[in-house]
């Protein structure tokens, strides 16, 4: 299991339309191979910054299944305007899980 984290600075004023695009972005993303789930956040301090986390199966079906599809080309259309400045995307594994 991959997560995929990204903070997401958005131009000033445009964070309600942003939100709305994302709905529609949403569905795009969790009909792609590999995908598990997702968690889209808003920071308390800062009005425009949203974190977005995303589990895969594998850095693959991110990096190659859903970035090279013509869904991300959905998604892109969708989103990419709003970023100022435009992201950095990171993944992580688990190196120790916490039982429940």
């Amino acid at each position: 299991m991959i997560l995929e984290v990204v903070v997401l600075d958005i131009t000033d004023g445009k964070t309600n339309d942003f939100e709305k695009a994302f709905l529609k972005a949403q569905n795009i993303i969790s009909s792609a191979n590999g995908y598990v789930s997702h968690e889209l956040h808003k920071c308390i301090e800062k009005d425009n910054r949203y974190l977005l986390t995303v589990k895969w199966q594998s850095i693959q079906d991110h990096m190659e299944g859903f970035r090279e599809s013509p869904q991300y080309q959905e998604w892109k259309a969708l989103l990419h305007h709003f970023y100022s400045p435009f992201p950095t995307v990171e993944h992580y594994k688990i190196i120790q899980n916490v039982p429940n």
